[in-house]
């Protein structure tokens, strides 16, 4: 790494967590190697010292192989370097991310408020995990307004998704911020959509970014991965320590892996914002379609923030389509180049056809009977996925 930094993030994703010079040799490999340990081993014992001060104090140090090596460093490296953060923390996978997020900066007896537009296993880690522990919670609109009317005297996170899962619904993440240090809340962001490189939750004023690096981190559909990010000390000592008491690993591979992806990541969301764009004009134009969720497309409720707020989009869109159940599902079976599947941020395609069930508890969704589809965009040619949406909707 230079002395100082590029002024650009594109830059720092290929100059991050890469590896030292030999200083025998004075060479380097260029991708960083999978480096797999279950033990550290220290030259003496005043090394081991200075590396359980270190930890004490909150820094990241290595004592025993579940903590990881150089491999897992590089990557949190670049999830700081994606979020704008100081530290980072890996999991096992997104949702492993939140439930770490959640375990280590709520106590019994305390109440968090949850946007309703959050990724829905958030409600099942609630009603197995979290009401266990003591800690309760309310789901609501993701609005400075409809938080405020529920908020109790214990009071002590907000949590939200911003876009929201499955419709993308836009949150006024600075508003949030500004609500959430008056009444001395922690605002915990779910980041997976941006990803840090097209939104950046801590510059906003939220506290804790988490991400399913599983999605356009990792980029090819092959690991799972999670992390949280914070730039408060405090906060990371909290969450470090929940870390090592948790047990949380993650292989060395699946680091490396995403290294391997946050080199493309630029290009790859670029490229499937791109192709998703010009699905929605397509979509826009059919009369199938009632709605297009999809906030840099002009027309979503959510544009304006996003302009405001975001430095690009990605792959992800939601269609309402004039369609009964069994018409969606013919869509949906139709399709030849979208394969059915619930993850996204791939290099493919994906359709997932959302139960209704999972909508209801969305206060953005009008409940206006339409079948939704959500579909990843991925590096395809966009001609050819209009092409088959188009054959689709015939065979509906």
């Amino acid at each position: 790494m230079a002395e100082s930094d590029p002024a650009h993030l594109d830059t720092l994703l290929q100059h991050t967590g890469i590896a030292k010079f030999d200083p025998d040799t004075g060479a380097a490999p260029v991708a960083l190697p999978s480096m797999r340990t279950s033990t550290v081993r220290f030259r003496d014992l005043d090394a081991l010292d200075a590396a359980h001060a270190a930890r004490s104090k909150g820094e990241r140090r290595a004592t025993y192989g579940r903590a990881g090596m150089d491999t897992h460093a590089a990557l949190e490296d670049v999830f700081c370097r994606l979020e704008g953060g100081d530290r980072a923390f890996l999991a096992s996978s997104g949702l492993g991310a939140i439930t770490l997020a959640m375990m280590a900066l709520l106590d019994a007896g305390d109440h968090v408020l949850i946007a309703d537009c959050a990724y829905g296993p958030v409600r099942t880690l609630d009603a197995t995990v979290l009401r266990r522990f003591g800690v309760e919670s309310t789901y609501c609109r993701g609005t400075v307004q409809e938080f405020e009317s529920r908020r109790r005297p214990e009071t002590r996170m907000l949590y939200v998704e911003s876009p929201g899962s499955l419709l993308f619904e836009m949150l006024d993440l600075p508003a949030l911020a500004e609500y959430a240090r008056a009444q001395g809340l922690l605002l915990v962001v779910d980041n997976t959509w941006g990803s840090g490189y097209i939104y950046r939750p801590l510059a906003l004023g939220a506290d804790v970014s988490v991400v399913a690096g599983t999605k356009y981190v990792g980029g090819h559909s092959d690991l799972m991965l999670g992390a949280v990010v914070v730039r408060d000390a405090g906060l990371a000592k909290r969450l470090g320590e929940n870390h090592y008491a948790l047990g949380l690993s993650v292989s060395a591979d699946d680091a490396w892996l995403a290294l391997r992806g946050a080199r493309t990541l630029p290009i790859r969301m670029k490229e499937c914002a791109r192709n998703a764009l010009a699905v929605c004009e397509f979509l826009a134009s059919r009369a199938e379609v009632a709605r297009i969720y999809h906030p840099a497309w002009p027309a979503d409720p959510g544009h304006a923030l996003w302009k405001r707020d975001c430095t690009g989009s990605n792959g992800m869109l939601s269609v309402a389509l004039k369609f009964d159940a069994a018409a969606a599902r013919r869509f949906v079976n139709a399709l030849r180049l979208f394969g059915i599947g619930y993850s996204w941020g791939g290099f493919e395609s994906l359709v997932q056809l959302v139960d209704p069930s999972a909508l209801r508890v969305h206060g953005y969704w009008p409940d206006d009977g339409h079948a939704v589809a959500r579909l990843h965009i991925g590096l395809e040619s966009p001609d050819d996925l209009i092409a088959d949406l188009s054959q689709a909707l015939l065979a509906a």
